[in-house]
C-alpha cells in the first residue's frame, strides 16, 4: 500500500477523498516539460488514446514514459504531435515512424533494469490504471508490473478507476487517498485471441516439454513458440508458474491438473476475457511488480526453474538476437535475460530458447553462422538449450565446435550444409 511521503512535492496534501475529475479535465495535467507515465501492456487505456487524439496540442513538449510491448500495444502517442517524445524500452511496430524521426527513445534494459530505472527516474505525473476503491484501497489488478513502482516515485498520481479491471485477491494495492485526483472510466481491457499452433510449433512444444521435470517452476515468455508449450504439458505434475505474464494456456494446464492449485506468480495477464474473469477474485495467481517477478535474489532461490523464451535468431556460438529483424530494431531485450540467467544457475534448472528453425517460408535460417544483428540480446553463457521443430541442442558444457555441431543438427535440413561450410571457414579464423 502506497501512502504519501510528507513534504514530497507540492500540492501533495493527503486527501481521504481525492477530487474526481472528468477524462477531458485530465488534459490540464499535460503541460510542456512534464514527464508523464502512461500504462502499457494489459493496462493500456484506449480512452486516453482517444482523448489525446482529439487534443494533440496537449502533447507539445511532453515526454511520455511507458513500457509498451510489441504484439500488445499498437498506438503511437508521439505520432500525434511533432514535439511529443516517448521514452520506452521495447519498440512496438506502431512506433517505428516516430522512432525513425527521433521522437521515440528506446532504452535497452532488461525488465529488472527497467524497474530500477523507473524507481529513480523523475516522473512528474503517473496515470495509474486500477480498480475502484474497496475499503479505501484500489488494486492494480492483473497489471501489476510497473504501476506500483512508479506510484512510489511520481510527484503526482492520478488514478484511472475502471470497474472492468479484475481484482485478484493477491495483487498490489494503493490507498485511494494517495491520488491527487481520480478519473472514473468504464472500458474493457485489451485482450488477445489464443493463436492456433501449426505442426512446427507443436513439434517444438513436444521437444521442450520433455525437458521439464515434474515439480518445476516455469517462466514462459511471450510468443507463439513458448505459448504452444502449455498444450504439451499434459501428463506433467506439480508445476508452478513464476513469470512476467500469465496467458490462457495457463488455464488449460491448471484445469488438467498439471499445475499446483496456488502459489503462482506473474506481473500481468494478457489473454482472453475468460482468463480475466477467472482471475477476478481468485487467489490462484499472485500478481507482483517487476522487482519481485524478475528479482535475481528471488529467482536465485528457486530450484528447477525452467525459462522458456523465443528468439528471432541464434548463431553457432549460442548468441541470441531478440531485438533485430533484417537489421531493424523491432523489439527490445525484455525479461528473458533475467530469467535465463537465473535458470542457468538454478539447481535442476534450464534455460530454453524455443523457436522455429526458419523464417519467410523456409528461405531464411534462424540459426545463423554469426548474428546478423548489431547486438546480442542474450550472451552465449545465458542459454543452455535450444529447441526447434527438428530437435534439441543441449549446449551446456560443449566446446565451440560442439555447440556449432549441435545447433547445425537442429537447423532446417536445407540450411545445414551451408552452415557447416561457413562454420568451417569461421573456425579457421578463430
Amino acid at each position: 500500500m502506497y501512502r504519501r511521503r510528507p513534504g514530497h512535492g507540492r500540492n501533495l496534501r493527503a486527501r481521504v477523498n481525492p477530487p474526481r475529475v472528468s477524462l477531458s479535465e485530465l488534459l490540464r495535467e499535460f503541460r510542456p516539460g512534464r514527464s508523464i507515465y502512461v500504462p502499457g501492456a494489459s493496462a493500456e487505456l484506449r480512452c486516453l488514446q482517444q482523448l489525446l487524439s482529439s487534443e494533440p496540442a496537449s502533447l507539445a513538449q511532453v515526454t511520455l514514459v511507458s513500457c509498451l510491448l510489441p504484439g500488445m500495444n499498437g498506438f503511437d502517442y508521439a505520432g500525434l504531435h511533432p514535439d511529443c517524445c516517448i521514452e520506452t524500452f521495447l519498440l512496438p511496430p506502431a512506433l517505428r515512424p516516430s522512432f525513425v524521426e527521433g521522437r521515440v527513445s528506446v532504452i535497452p534494459l532488461t525488465y529488472s533494469g527497467i524497474a530500477a530505472h523507473l524507481a529513480t527516474r523523475r516522473i512528474d505525473l503517473a496515470l495509474l490504471h486500477v480498480t475502484p476503491s474497496h475499503e479505501g484501497l484500489c488494486s492494480f489488478g492483473i497489471a501489476a508490473d510497473f504501476g506500483p513502482i512508479v506510484a512510489r516515485s511520481a510527484r503526482r498520481r492520478v488514478g484511472i478507476l475502471n470497474p472492468r479491471m479484475p481484482r485478484p485477491l493477491n495483487s498490489p494495492t494503493i490507498a485511494l487517498e494517495s491520488f491527487d485526483a481520480v478519473v472514473y472510466v468504464d472500458e474493457p481491457l485489451i485482450t488477445a485471441s489464443v493463436p492456433l499452433a501449426g505442426p512446427d510449433l507443436h513439434s517444438i512444444a513436444r521437444h521442450a516439454a520433455t525437458l521439464i521435470p515434474n515439480g518445476a517452476t516455469l517462466q514462459i515468455g511471450i510468443g507463439q513458440a513458448p505459448g504452444a508449450i502449455w498444450d504439451a504439458l499434459h501428463g506433467h505434475k506439480a508445476l508452478r508458474l513464476w513469470s512476467g505474464v500469465v496467458t490462457d494456456g495457463f488455464l488449460s494446464a491448471l484445469d488438467s491438473g498439471v499445475m499446483v492449485a496456488s502459489g503462482h506468480v506473474a506481473g500481468f495477464a494478457h489473454g482472453s476475457a475468460e482468463l480475466y474473469a477467472r482471475l477476478d477474485g481468485s487467489e490462484v495467481v499472485t500478481f507482483a511488480d517487476v522487482r519481485t517477478t524478475h528479482s535475481a535474489a528471488r529467482l536465485g532461490q528457486i530450484d528447477r526453474l525452467v525459462a522458456i523464451n523465443s528468439a528471432l535468431e541464434i548463431d553457432l556460438f549460442g548468441q541470441v538476437n531478440l531485438e533485430w529483424q533484417s537489421g531493424r530494431l523491432v523489439s527490445g531485450v525484455g525479461g528473458a535475460p533475467d530469467f535465463n540467467a537465473a535458470a542457468c544457475r538454478s539447481a535442476g534448472g534450464r534455460s530454453i530458447v524455443a523457436m522455429p528453425a526458419t523464417a519467410r517460408n523456409g528461405s531464411i535460417s534462424r540459426i545463423s553462422a554469426r548474428l546478423s544483428a548489431p547486438t546480442a540480446s542474450l550472451s552465449r553463457t545465458e542459454v543452455d538449450t535450444v529447441v526447434t521443430e527438428f530437435g534439441t541442442a543441449s549446449l551446456a558444457g560443449l566446446s565451440l565446435d560442439g555447440r556449432a555441431r549441435a545447433l547445425i543438427a537442429i537447423a532446417a535440413p536445407a540450411h545445414r550444409a551451408s552452415l557447416e561450410h561457413v562454420w568451417a571457414e569461421q573456425r579457421r579464423d578463430l
